[in-house]
């Protein structure tokens, strides 16, 4: 039975912008439906990117971290340093091998492209043992020189060679025995990434994999080969066929759903929706409710959290359900506040507010940061400016407020309220979140999430 393995592209899609948050939150659903591979895109932004993959590698246990390396030596050093930590690492060199795109997207003639592969494939391969070479738009290069430039990114080291039909220009039959030809050139395992804009990359893509193929790249949304239709097709096709994949597929409907949610903003199964709606609805915590009670609550919400993240979850159910009882709606905001974060710089021991229509508004906030007890005063023009104001006091510098929201999450008299905070650092923002069925609690917490944030990167740059 032969193996096909999943090589997932949904964070590499150019038409979504996934906040650090929602990026973290894929991975751990990839990495839990057991793809292969997840595929990450170039290192844009030094600190913030490779924090990401450096956060994903400490759950990812799995998966192959697979970072594309750019077209730039500093961003093949990127790639690198952000996957340092990873128990297993890949970097991508990416290269479009058509003349035109050649041309147009790297200024660079073909003999310079040979070299250019060398060189980034050499260089990538001293520093992770797993480096893929990929030729982007393979179908409209030239023969020759798309079997020149494999080879020499084979010989080079490269581990995996890929191929893509970027402009859908191949049906499945033709496409299948352009793979074949790459599989005898390569001599190494081939991976193939199919356009869907003409709703055929799935064909493409298991006919590629009859004649030798060994890897195909999908995503959920995007243009590449869709994954739940794949799987599906390999599960339903597979022992007819003999091939098969390592996927998990008692959890394929609901994972790719909860993706599907975080990447469109829409459940795709309705069935799920419904089945989904009536476990939230039983969800119900009190302040007795011990870690395994309420981890299990956080599960039937779809997430699957790290026993640290469920720690800091049930501290916080504890800390909100002294007041009231503890429903999906709030679970859901919890969740989103204190797990998937940096650590604890600073933490939020109490906090005393005065107000009133005759009084100035002043704050009295205490912190605590490595086992020692901080106390900031100030008066400010209102109860939450005070109490922003006293934590800069503490911390000892006075960051732009570049946005502040609050919102109730849910209804009543103790409803829970919400709160971002977003401050601007050094030309970059940072955000946090907050929530407590007291609004001026929820802002002191969104406040010192984003400060925690801004002291995690100073102190990892």
């Amino acid at each position: 039975m032969k193996q096909i393995r999943i090589a997932d592209t949904t964070l590499c899609r150019e038409d979504k912008t996934f906040s650090f948050k929602e990026r973290l939150e894929i991975i751990r659903q990839l990495e839990k439906l057991k793809c292969d591979v997840i595929e990450l895109p170039e290192i844009k932004n030094a600190k913030t990117d490779i924090l990401l993959v450096r956060t994903a590698a400490s759950f990812v246990k799995n998966s192959v971290i697979s970072v594309a390396a750019g077209t730039t030596e500093e961003s093949i050093d990127n790639a690198a340093l952000a996957l340092d930590k990873a128990s297993k690492a890949r970097i991508r060199i990416e290269v479009p091998t058509s003349p035109v795109g050649m041309e147009y997207f790297m200024h660079k003639k073909p003999d310079k492209m040979l070299e250019w592969v060398k060189f980034a494939v050499t260089k990538a391969l001293e520093k992770c043992s797993d480096v893929e070479f990929c030729a982007f738009d393979a179908t409209r290069a030239e023969p020759e020189f798309l079997k020149e430039i494999i080879n020499i990114a084979v010989e080079a080291g490269a581990k995996t060679v890929s191929v893509c039909d970027s402009a859908a220009g191949m049906l499945p039959d033709d496409f299948a025995n352009f793979a074949k030809s790459v599989c005898d050139i390569a001599n190494i395992p081939v991976g193939v990434a199919c356009s869907d804009k003409n709703g055929i990359a799935s064909a493409q893509a298991i006919m590629a994999v009859r004649n030798g193929v060994s890897m195909v790249k999908t995503s959920v949304g995007g243009e590449n080969v869709p994954l739940e239709s794949f799987l599906g097709m390999i599960k339903n096709c597979g022992d007819n066929y003999g091939f098969s994949s390592g996927v998990n597929y008692t959890e394929i409907h609901r994972i790719i759903s909860q993706i599907g949610w975080i990447a469109e903003g829409t459940k795709t199964d309705k069935s799920l929706t419904t089945s989904t709606k009536v476990e939230e609805e039983s969800i119900r915590l009190d302040a007795k409710d011990d870690i395994t009670a309420v981890a299990a609550a956080v599960a039937k919400l779809g997430f699957d959290l790290s026993d640290e993240d469920n720690k800091r979850v049930h501290e916080e159910v504890c800390r909100v359900a002294e007041k009231k009882t503890v429903g999906a709606k709030e679970l859901d905001a919890i969740v989103a506040t204190v797990a998937l974060q940096v650590p604890d710089s600073y933490k939020l021991e109490n906090y005393v507010i005065n107000n009133g229509n005759i009084i100035s508004a002043s704050a009295q906030i205490t912190l605590s940061k490595e086992g020692k007890t901080l106390q900031g005063i100030a008066i400010g023009d209102g109860p939450i400016d005070a109490a922003f104001v006293a934590i800069e006091q503490i911390i000892g510098h006075r960051y732009e407020l570049d946005d502040f929201q609050i919102q109730s999450v849910t209804e009543g008299k103790e409803a829970v309220g919400s709160a971002l905070v977003k401050l601007r650092y050094a030309g970059k923002l940072y955000s946090g979140n907050g929530i407590s069925t007291d609004i001026i609690g929820a802002s002191i917490r969104a406040y010192i999430s984003a400060v925690n944030k801004i002291v995690y990167d100073e102190h990892n740059s």
